[in-house]
Order: C-alpha cells, then structure tokens, then sequence
C-alpha cells in the first residue's frame, strides 16, 4: 500500500525554562502551535520485514529518527511488514521547527495505521518521548500547552493565525545552549492563563543572537510587521497576521533580502490525522 502526506512544522509560541532536572534534562513550559506546511512523506508497505529510508540525509540511516521510528515500532510490536520511506524535504534543519521530530512522529502514526498495528495514542507519545521531546506535539497533533520536557501537553484553544515564519542562514545547536551559562534556566512556574495573558518571551532568544547576529537581524526586519519571536531554540523567526493576504504582503519585502521563509496557517488539527482518518 502507498501513501503520502504532509509531516508539518511547529513554532513555540512562547517558551521558558523553569529548572534542571535530576536526569539533567530541563523542564520548560511552551504553547506549541502545528502548522499547515511540512516535508512530504511517501511510505510503500511491503512484506519483507525491511526498513528502508530511500531518501540520503548525508549521514548514517541508523542515526536518522525516521529510521528509528520505524524500527523502535517494529520492536515494541514485533511487525513482520515492512517499508520503504523517501521524503521531499523542505523544512530547515536546525531551525526550531520540529522538522525531524515531526517525520518520526509521523513515521509512527502513519506506519501504525499501514501496519494495522491498532496501537492508542498513549502507546505512540510514549514512544515518541523516547525519541525525542519535540515528537509528541506532533502526535497529538494539536495546539497544546506543554511542561515537562515537552511531554506533558495539554490542548488548547488559540486563534488560528497565519505566520510568516524565515529562516537565516545558520544552525544553532540546542544541546549548546542548553550548557549556556547565560541561559535563564529558572524562569518561573506559572499558569497557562498567566502564561497566555503575559507579553510572550522564548528563553533562548537572548543566548542565540549573542552568538549568531543574523538572527537578531532577522528579528528586527520582522518586527516591522509586529511582534517577532524565534521559535524553540531557533534559528528560525515568525510573526503573526490575521490574514494570509498580510502575510503575503510582508513576505514579499523580505524575500528582496534573500531570505528563506514561507507562510502557513496555524491548524486544529494536523494534516497527518487528517489524511489518516480518511483511509479505510
């Protein structure tokens, strides 16, 4: 059987760091938004218990989380099916969009219903913690209010936006700036309605454009349009508007500067349990 779909993106809305924890991971709380625009996925069941990732990353197949996705799944339920994967790639790697966690959670879902492994959704958060803490969001697929290492996630309701969302040209590593000494790590705890009703801040905003100054700029050109942020721990960049029109409109002045972005509307429900609930 074949099928494809969109793996989407995510931004944090808004993100702080609230303490270490005894594993050495960080708690955080963060309102994650899913968006209309992804990577395509192409996935052909087959039935000689192989994994194959046709598409090349440039690095090892056994260290790519689609991979590891499929085999933790064949592991945890002792499949004999097997898969051929390739993907279009489009979304940013190192970006703060979630866009590897996003293949793998969707790697799961969709092999889930192709396998016809009828496994629930906790099953499939708890396998995607393992691989990641920006894997579940995708799972659930919704707007959620996250804490924890990003895995206990809540649903909200938010407005449904457009975002124009760009990219500079560099990558910022996350484990990095997590042994930052000048990254505020004790932000703290507060509610969603605190959270939600406060002027938004992302935590790693202030550590990443003293190292990398092309996102600060990057920043500056789109407050222009209004409040800009970088989501999770960059080095990609959004702002907000209430019509794709708006959106447009600013994405056609900075794409005079050569930089890399797209616009996307913010979604209920992500693509991927769409396109799912559609097979019979």
């Amino acid at each position: 059987m074949k099928f494809s779909t969109v793996s989407p993106c995510k931004l944090n809305l808004f993100l702080y760091i609230t303490g270490k924890r005894p594993d050495g991971y960080h708690n955080l709380q963060t309102l994650f938004v899913i968006l209309d625009h992804g990577d395509v996925m192409h996935f052909e069941t087959t039935d000689d218990d192989r994994v194959e990732l046709l598409t090349d990353f440039g690095f090892p197949v056994e260290k790519n989380l689609i991979y590891k996705a499929a085999m933790l799944l064949k592991e945890q339920t002792l499949c004999k099916m097997g898969v051929k994967i390739s993907i279009d790639k489009v979304l940013p790697q190192g970006g703060g969009l979630g866009g590897g966690s996003g293949n793998a959670a969707t790697t799961l879902m969709v092999l889930n219903k192709l396998w016809d492994l009828k496994l629930k959704e906790d099953s499939l958060l708890k396998m995607g913690t393992s691989l990641g803490a920006d894997v579940p969001i995708f799972i659930k697929g919704k707007t959620c209010f996250a804490e924890g290492i990003g895995e206990i996630l809540e649903e909200k309701s938010y407005p449904e936006k457009y975002y124009l969302v760009a990219t500079p040209e560099c990558k910022v590593p996350t484990a990095k700036l997590f042994g930052s000494e000048a990254l505020k790590k004790d932000s703290k705890v507060r509610t969603f309605e605190e959270l939600v009703n406060a002027p938004f801040e992302n935590s790693f905003t202030s550590v990443v454009v003293k190292e990398y100054p092309e996102v600060q700029t990057l920043l500056d050109t789109l407050s222009e349009f209004g409040p800009s942020f970088m989501s999770g721990s960059g080095s990609s960049c959004f702002v907000a508007f209430d019509s794709i029109e708006a959106a447009k409109k600013a994405q056609a002045k900075i794409e005079k500067l050569k930089i890399s972005s797209f616009v996307a509307r913010s979604v209920k429900v992500s693509n991927v349990i769409e396109d799912l609930n559609k097979l019979q």
